[in-house]
């Protein structure tokens, strides 16, 4: 699935060619499901076997074609997401924008076209190493495990696990829950994460599998259980879809931390700092607050900026997720 925006010398002055690469004459054409690799003359300056990377220069790439493609994904809202229109949005990839203006301005490039390929979470890596994509504008949180295989930009968001309870409850952190019953979602890190920390600190309690989000949303709603632990984001997304969203909170610390950031290839080492001296100019500027504001300071989603967040937005980082 792909989708190609055309960025004639400003951010304003683009277009959409939804679900369309271009065919001679400019008549626009359904996208193949699975999107072929670049062309070898845009590709490396010389022949890569396969899963040899290193040799893709990206910069000179986007120099001889005057193309950037983009991984998105096509349903992680509010990060990244293919909307009804077809259009690829999301917080990602305004954040991945940014960066492709700064690549069309150290570049000095008349235009930039920028195509968009739908990933998944399991095509991900294996489109950015094989040169199918040249950033992955996602929700993937940087760990050392995928350290091993690509490399990450400066962290563009952080979240993790915290618990969503009534207010009524007064429950205000994970201590407060020794005894009782809490639901998780079943086979989400989350829920694993729930087993470890009631284990290692002995809190004795009665864990509910759900089905799913909703599932597990109901039962805290209707007093089964008195916390969830999920992604924060979620959590606030579930608060806001509910019938009574004053009567429920995301209360207590973090349980774990996930730094998420945008995918490049790795050793690619002059395309890694103009990605970043992108990104912290965004931060720098206050740019990062609009973008941000703009989508999790909405009327269907409002999730406050973690201090976790503001340190990293002011002291640009790369950490992996601990541990």
């Amino acid at each position: 699935m792909t989708l190609r925006r055309t960025r004639l010398g400003t951010a304003a002055a683009c277009a959409w060619l939804a679900f369309a690469g271009s065919i001679p004459g400019g008549a626009a054409h359904a996208a193949p499901a699975t999107p072929p690799a670049p062309a070898a003359a845009s590709g490396p300056a010389t022949a890569a076997a396969p899963g040899d990377v290193a040799r893709i220069d990206t910069l000179k790439r986007i120099r001889d074609t005057a193309t950037i493609t983009l991984g998105v994904r096509a349903s992680r809202a509010p990060f990244s997401f293919v909307d009804a229109q077809r259009e690829p949005r999301g917080y990602s990839i305004d954040l991945c924008m940014q960066v492709a203006d700064a690549v069309k301005e150290a570049l000095k490039l008349p235009k930039l076209d920028v195509r968009f390929v739908v990933v998944t979470q399991a095509s991900r890596v294996a489109m950015l190493e094989d040169g199918r994509i040249d950033l992955e504008c996602g929700s993937t949180v940087n760990t050392r495990d995928r350290a091993g295989d690509v490399a990450f930009a400066y962290t563009t968001f952080v979240s993790g696990v915290r618990l969503l309870a009534r207010r009524a409850s007064k429950v205000t952190g994970i201590d407060g829950l020794r005894g009782r019953t809490v639901v998780a979602v079943r086979g989400t890190p989350a829920a694993k994460l729930l087993r470890q920390v009631d284990a290692e600190r002995g809190l004795g309690l009665t864990i509910l599998d759900a089905r799913d989000d909703a599932d597990a949303f109901a039962a805290v709603a209707d007093g089964r259980a008195v916390a969830l632990p999920m992604e924060d984001v979620a959590l606030h997304a579930l608060i806001a879809r509910a019938a009574r969203p004053g009567d429920f909170a995301v209360v207590g610390r973090y349980l774990s931390i996930e730094p998420r950031a945008i995918m490049l290839r790795k050793d690619d080492p002059a395309f890694e700092r103009l990605v970043d001296r992108a990104l912290a100019k965004t931060f720098r500027s206050g740019e990062i607050g609009r973008i941000y504001a703009r989508w999790f300071s909405t009327r269907e989603l409002s999730v406050p900026m973690s201090r976790y967040l503001r340190e990293a937005l002011a002291a640009p980082t790369t950490y992996p997720a601990f541990p």
